[in-house]
């Protein structure tokens, strides 16, 4: 009569898995340009480059890497002028860029120069013309500096799936052991 051998037990193929990137989910991104009001360049609609400072992840996977491109857009731009009024930027983030995929941020920041008024104060009570010629600072979001911000959209997620290790079956034990010996009785006396 002859042998069959067992059926050999593959691993059924793994499906990929999924999760979702939430609305809400705090990112920490840095500057890739200076914003300033300094010799009135910055524009209200101007965008500008940052990048992702920390990288996010969902479930121990990394879904966006440090250094993901993303953009925002000046909303808001006064700059400094006489009587010591100060500069101020305000922005917005917009989106950001992973594996072509663009991804909608939401997030605002801003930042004001430093006002006159006590120059000017001090000024016109001297010479009262003086305070029309006292400015206060520019506003400068500085290269390099980092702003929070939060994801606006949920995102699906499809992770690669992890190839599944082969399934090990042991082989049934007779009565004996490796050395051939048999099996010690488990009720058996111990020997003195």
């Amino acid at each position: 009569m002859a042998t069959q051998a067992a059926p050999a037990l593959l691993p059924a193929t793994p499906a990929p898995r999924s999760a979702v990137l939430r609305a809400g989910t705090p990112i920490q991104l840095r500057l890739l340009e200076e914003i300033t009001t300094k010799k009135k360049v910055a524009k209200v609609g101007q965008r500008f480059q940052l990048e992702v400072a920390a990288p996010v992840e969902v479930n121990g996977v990394q879904v966006i890497p440090a250094g993901s491109p993303a953009w925002g857009e000046l909303t808001s731009v006064r700059n400094k002028g006489m009587w010591g009024k100060s500069g101020k930027l305000e922005a917005r983030l917009l989106y950001l860029r992973v594996d072509g995929r663009q991804i909608r941020l939401t997030g605002n920041f801003d930042d004001k120069g430093v006002t006159g008024t006590a120059g000017v104060v001090g000024a016109i009570a001297l010479v009262p013309v003086a305070g029309f010629f006292m400015t206060g600072t520019s506003a400068v979001l500085p290269m390099g500096g980092q702003v929070g911000g939060f994801i606006d959209e949920d995102v699906e997620l499809a992770f690669a799936a992890q190839p599944v290790a082969p399934l090990q079956v042991p082989m049934p034990q007779s009565g004996a052991t490796d050395a051939g010996e048999p099996a010690p009785d488990a009720a058996a006396a111990p020997i003195s």
